[in-house]
């Protein structure tokens, strides 16, 4: 991209559990914090070359990965603490992708990190 010199944008996948370590996704958890960092970096790096460097951190959507850490109960203290009270649907990152994908809509967007995790992050005691 670089090379090409017409800027661009990249758009990084993370997780809910990479700023708060989850149980059981200890190796998930840390990956997924190093994709925090890694777009943070790139996001520095690339942005005098007009690449744009973000991530999308999606709260809980079910999926193949993890059918099987998602049982009932687990399933329940995760509504408990999502506001939203559901989990997600696939379709419902598409809006933030395009959202990062155009240049008009989020050009002066680069590090962040857009959580999609219907208030999960938000949660304390």
């Amino acid at each position: 991209m670089v090379d090409r010199g017409q800027g661009g944008t990249i758009i990084n996948f993370s997780s809910a559990s990479s700023e708060i370590p989850l149980s059981r996704v200890l190796a998930y958890s840390v990956s997924k914090a190093g994709v925090n960092i890694l777009t943070r970096y790139l996001a520095r790096e690339l942005a005098p070359h007009g690449i744009r460097v973000n991530a999308i951190v999606p709260g809980f959507f079910p999926a193949e990965q993890n059918r099987k850490l998602l049982d009932e109960s687990r399933i329940e203290s995760i509504l408990r603490h999502t506001p939203a009270a559901r989990l997600g649907e696939p379709d419902e990152l598409v809006g933030t992708m395009i959202w990062l994908a155009s240049e008009r809509a989020s050009g002066f967007v680069t590090g962040a990190l857009i959580r999609v995790d219907g208030g999960f992050g938000a949660m304390t005691i």
